[in-house]
């Protein structure tokens, strides 16, 4: 999957990307940084009070939610949800947090489409994860389920399968001094929890021991 186009935005305000499309967390946290440094903010400095009420009654909530969100984008990309939740939590008021990100939006900082393609690359990278498990998280992240649906659906079922088989092998050693049917249960139940269903599981399992030399011939595949 190709990473969104590298885009800036139109406001000066606001580092990272063009409205149309989403930024990468690299170009996220480049834009962060100008930005900050534009405005001769010192990133060493004490962070903001937590609650934005201690600042008194002047206090600009949108200066103290503009920020929040960039502080939490320097580390990676976020879903709006993530980020209206932290909104929320440090007590900015929901009309203003709304605002700005709608700001943020516009110019593609915050992108669930963008976030929902990066946290699926990532997680399928480093965890093994599979279409069912990585839709359970996005929909955790609070990503619309039409849109982690229209991302699930680049990914590639022969990779996911190739996945599978890389995740066995790597736990065959474990079982090994177990019995057949219960280093089976404990390799199908290892993927299932990555999301895998179960007529994957079995079928890679039975697959792989076959493979490593054991008589597999008769574990039964489930229906998925």
């Amino acid at each position: 999957m190709s990473s969104p186009a590298d885009r800036r935005p139109d406001d000066p305000d606001l580092p990272g990307g063009r409205p149309g499309g989403g930024a990468t967390s690299g170009d996220v946290r480049l834009g962060v940084e100008e930005w900050l440094a534009a405005q001769g903010v010192d990133r060493t400095a004490a962070p903001p009070p937590e609650d934005p009420a201690a600042l008194g009654p002047e206090a600009d909530h949108e200066a103290v939610a503009r920020k929040i969100l960039l502080d939490q984008l320097t580390g990676r990309a976020r879903s709006r949800s993530e980020l209206a939740t932290k909104l929320a939590r440090k007590g900015v008021p929901d009309a203003v947090a709304g605002r700005l990100l709608d700001r943020f939006e516009d110019v593609g900082l915050v992108d669930d489409e963008a976030f929902a393609r990066s946290w699926v690359e990532s997680r399928q990278a480093g965890k093994g994860l599979a279409r069912r498990a990585l839709a359970q998280e996005l929909r955790r992240k609070g990503v619309d389920d039409e849109v982690a649906r229209d991302v699930l659906e680049e990914v590639d079922p022969d990779d996911e399968v190739e996945t599978a088989r890389t995740l066995v092998r790597r736990k065959l050693r474990s079982v090994a001094r177990l019995e057949r049917d219960a280093a089976v249960r404990r390799l199908a139940g290892m993927l299932a929890r990555k999301g895998y269903p179960p007529g994957v599981a079995f079928r890679v399992v039975r697959e792989e021991l076959e493979r490593a030399g054991h008589d597999a011939d008769d574990v039964e595949v489930p229906w998925d």
